[in-house]
């Protein structure tokens, strides 16, 4: 790898994972020398950007759109320059899209060009004062370019004013602003690229004194009884992932008097990702009228637009996005949140100027832009693709392998556990990987009902919903009659039994509200039980006593339920030797089992664990995977509930 592109891989990283200046999938970067230029394809983000991120063009050919004559028609001369992009492609057989913007890069005669959507940047381009107060604080040693449509016609007129100011000044400009779009930075070094934005950003600093702080806002306490019922109002086509933000800068233009300065876009990156307008809904703490009132709002939206909302801004609520998963939601957050503080920003240069409608149109209509919207915003797959699920006990053990696998197929999955170090570790390291959905750690007591509230409204504040709840923590303290103590039996019983009742009572609520708004939407209450809740246990009465009740409580809810489509239904798992359950090498099962001596004869926890190994007609213990199918199996179908399903490899059969 040349250095060239190793320092365009390190400058694209660096402006990419600041969202000062880049947000999702915006900006770009380029490198190039004399023959070829690599330039950021579509589809990659430049915070995780490696070089398979950069279609690699030859710039002979790339040249050629420099002179060509295209149609006069906008929208097919756009098309027939997206092919000769194209064409230019050294190794079309990667498939990547070079960025609309490869021509711009190409011009300028830099080796490296950082494009970047600065907020900073934008409050000054985005307001009434952009061109005079351009001049006025960089002087005429860059260039500003005035607004036009993104794409050949953009590049034409900055090919002109570049070509006079080579002309004028000798040298090439190395910086040049763009009205209501963001800026370019061209240099030969990083070290160049960083003086010319830390020069913009001290000259903007200075202009907009200090920006207050943004802190997050709590939310209303009544959006668990709102926020799943939009949701299912929006899942019409697939079910959509429903976020609730606050902070103090949306509370600020959630606020009626000052929604005017925010109610058209700025950047065409605003209508890509958020449409091109939001939706108003006052919420005065009625929630059946608030309801209604969205309800309305979002019918009248799709009529007008074609399209539905993805932005509301509930006032005396909270902001509202709407995305096909927690990556989009998370994005539009972001987005919403930028375009709040352009609108902060622009107040100090004579306030704001949006987009026209003309111009609004043409990025709405144009194939790039919504080619970026669908890579940026669309869908996930998998067995639970986009399902909201809870996990209890997630952290570790049976749980963290549940965890894993609805990550792989593609559920927003919360993990909810005591041990908060592990757990938010856990949800951390699924959130590296390079996935649409997302893991939300939230640390809950299940035998404290106050917890599990508070559990479940964590969930329909970041992911809108609630689809699963597989009740999965339970503790285990073997003992027979003469050990067992009142105290013990107690907790083994509010654990493994009471939990159940109130995780499945603040589960209901939200998956009955869903059913409510649609009525063909299915959720599922899973218990993962024991085979111990099949057959009783020597010296384990406490574990399988709550384990049979547990299937009672099933069979009870699954009566209740089943009419508001919640299919509730217990998995009855073997023994999973490999788990800190059993293996944990100073209080697993093996060695309590040992010490109490259920295993007569056993000297040893090698001998305990074949002894129960020989029970097993498959002769292995349980795994997550076994559990897993399991679980896929009750989720999909829709008629089976109150059901105890065996996972016991043979050791257990229903008679």
């Amino acid at each position: 790898m040349e250095q060239g592109i190793k320092d365009l891989i390190e400058v694209s990283q660096f402006y990419g994972k600041q969202k000062d200046y880049v947000l999702a999938g915006g900006g770009n970067t380029s490198y190039k020398n004399d023959k070829y230029i690599w330039i950021k394809a579509s589809g990659f983000a430049l915070a995780t950007i490696e070089e398979n991120g950069f279609a690699k063009l030859d710039r002979s050919i790339l040249a050629e759109v420099h002179t060509k004559q295209y149609s006069d028609d906008v929208l097919k001369r756009e098309d027939e320059i997206v092919k000769d992009l194209m064409k230019s492609r050294v190794e079309p057989e990667k498939g990547q899209r070079p960025s609309v913007e490869t021509s711009l890069h190409n011009l300028i005669d830099y080796s490296l060009v950082v494009h970047t959507h600065s907020t900073k940047v934008n409050g000054l381009m985005c307001s009434n004062q952009a061109a005079e107060k351009t001049a006025e604080l960089f002087g005429d040693d860059v260039l500003y370019i005035g607004y036009e449509d993104p794409g050949y016609i953009l590049f034409k007129v900055i090919e002109k004013e570049i070509i006079r100011f080579r002309k004028e000044k000798g040298k090439e400009p190395a910086v040049i602003f763009l009205q209501n779009h963001g800026v370019f930075v061209g240099g030969n070094s990083i070290e160049e690229i960083h003086a010319a934005y830390n020069e913009i950003d001290a000259k903007l600093d200075a202009a907009y004194g200090e920006e207050p702080l943004n802190d997050a806002l709590p939310v209303h306490a009544s959006a668990d009884k709102i926020i799943p019922a939009i949701r299912m109002m929006v899942s019409g086509d697939g079910l959509k992932t429903v976020q609730l933000a606050n902070s103090t800068i949306l509370n600020k233009y959630l606020q009626k008097e000052n929604q005017q300065a925010i109610s058209l876009p700025f950047t065409p990156d605003g209508i890509v990702y958020a449409n091109s307008s939001y939706l108003y809904v006052d919420f005065k703490d009625d929630v059946a009228a608030f309801l209604t009132d969205v309800k309305a709002g979002i019918e009248n939206y799709q009529s007008e637009k074609g399209k539905l909302p993805k932005v509301i801004f509930a006032s005396g609520m909270g902001v509202i996005v709407m995305a096909d998963h927690a990556e989009g939601a998370g994005i539009l957050v972001d987005v919403v949140t930028d375009h709040c503080r352009i609108a902060q920003f622009a107040d100090s240069f004579g306030g704001q100027h949006p987009m026209s409608k003309a111009q609004i149109e043409f990025i709405e209509s144009w194939e790039v832009e919504q080619y970026r919207s669908k890579i940026s915003l669309g869908a996930t797959a998998g067995r639970v693709d986009r399902k909201i699920i809870i996990v209890t006990g997630g952290a570790q053990g049976f749980g963290a392998g549940i965890v894993e696998e609805l990550m792989q197929h593609g559920a927003n999955v919360v993990i909810a556990d005591l041990n908060a170090e592990k757990g938010q570790e856990f949800a951390t390291e699924l959130n590296t990987v390079k996935r649409k959905n997302k893991a939300l750690f939230v640390k809950a007591d299940v035998s404290n009902a106050d917890s599990v509230n508070n559990l479940v409204f964590e969930t329909v504040i970041n992911f809108g919903g609630l689809d699963a709840f597989i009740s999965n923590a339970g503790i285990l303290r073997a003992g027979g009659l003469d050990e067992m103590t009142p105290e013990t039996f107690e907790l083994m019983t509010k654990v493994n039994y009471s939990a159940y009742f109130i995780c499945s009572k603040y589960a209901s609520a939200v998956m009955k509200l869903q059913n409510q708004f649609k009525p063909d939407h299915f959720a599922d209450i899973i218990q993962i039980n024991s085979k111990s809740g099949l057959k009783g246990s020597n010296k384990n009465f406490a574990y399988a006593g709550g384990k049979f009740g547990g299937i009672g409580l099933t069979q009870s809810f699954a009566l209740e339920l089943m009419p508001s489509r919640i299919k509730v239904n217990s998995i009855c798992p073997g023994n999973f030797f490999d788990g800190p359950l059993w293996a944990d090498p100073e209080n697993g099962l093996f060695v309590q089992y040992l010490r109490a001596g259920k295993v007569p004869g056993a000297k040893t926890i090698e001998d305990v664990k074949r002894f129960y190994e020989a029970q097993v007609p498959a002769g292995r213990g349980c795994t997550p995977l076994d559990v897993m199918r399991a679980i896929f199996y009750v989720m999909e179908q829709e008629y089976e509930t109150g059901q105890a399903v065996p996972v016991t490899g043979g050791q257990n059969m229903l008679k």
